[in-house]
């Protein structure tokens, strides 16, 4: 259907046209979408693309090569993180490396490192290598997980201390281990402790 208004979530896209189905994850509400609603740009060389997600309504531009803005986040959402600097954290390195900051996201990621173990107890102003060590040492890391602790060490101290610029792969490994790790920190133990609560027991 053309030149017709189009709603999608609680946006109303005017004189939007069919499309080829283009199935991607939105970058706003990171659900995986599958749209063929959207518009199509004139009078260039090469073709581009704007698809409206149809879940919460937002743009969403693709160029010719497929490169997507903004980018879907990488990594997965964790419940229940009580400390508000370490999800903000967390958030900004998914956010960094949406945007293809790949650097800013490992160095985000080293941060988020050094708050999660204060949190856990560790003593402020320690070096880097100290907060990953007292995460292993205290068993917050997996045991089949621990060649992980030296990877981190030497993504982190190459990031802040080398000239060197961090590769996608660099980014999305340290989301891979920090990912886990929340959820071992926080969102596992909270989901326990709500389903064994005498209140969830005793609700019918």
């Amino acid at each position: 259907m053309n030149n017709i208004n189009q709603f999608f979530g609680s946006r109303a896209w005017i004189n939007i046209h069919e499309l080829g189905p283009k199935t991607f994850r939105c970058g706003y509400c990171s659900q995986y979408v599958s749209s063929d609603r959207g518009y199509q740009a004139q009078n260039i060389s090469t073709p581009a693309f704007i698809y409206a997600c149809h879940h919460c309504g937002r743009p969403t531009f693709f160029d010719q090569d497929g490169s997507q803005v903004p980018g879907a986040l990488f990594g997965g959402e964790v419940s229940d993180i009580h400390d508000a600097e370490v999800e903000e954290l967390y958030n900004e390195a998914r956010k960094c490396t949406a945007a293809g900051a790949f650097t800013s996201s490992v160095l985000a990621s080293r941060k988020l490192l050094m708050h999660i173990a204060v949190a856990k107890g560790a003593k402020p102003g320690e070096p880097f290598i100290n907060y990953v060590q007292f995460l292993s040492d205290n068993h917050y890391v997996p045991p089949g997980a621990i060649p992980w602790v030296d990877h981190i060490r030497k993504k982190g101290n190459e990031a802040n201390h080398e000239i060197r610029i961090m590769k996608e792969e660099d980014a999305k490994d340290l989301l891979v281990f920090l990912e886990m790790l929340l959820k071992i920190i926080y969102e596992f133990p909270r989901n326990i402790e709500r389903r064994t609560s005498p209140a969830t027991k005793a609700a019918p």
